[in-house]
């Protein structure tokens, strides 16, 4: 999905206050800038998005229904 399909969707769906969306936003916008940055700098990006990803935890424990 591209970020401007992604960034319709969040919004549509009021998934501004739901990071984990935030977070593929963010990552798909690095996979489109990608052919414009150096690997280490795509290496660098991803893995701090990584980082913010596991920092969310066991978010979605009771929230299943919901989420998933």
């Amino acid at each position: 999905m591209k970020s401007d399909d992604l960034a319709r969707y969040i919004e549509a769906t009021d998934g501004i206050s739901k990071p984990w969306l935030l977070i593929q936003l963010r990552l798909a916008k690095l996979k489109e800038r990608r052919h414009e940055i150096s690997t280490e700098e795509f290496n660098r990006q991803v893995a701090e998005l990584h980082a913010e990803l596991m920092k969310l935890g066991q978010w979605w424990i009771g929230q299943e229904k919901d989420v998933f």
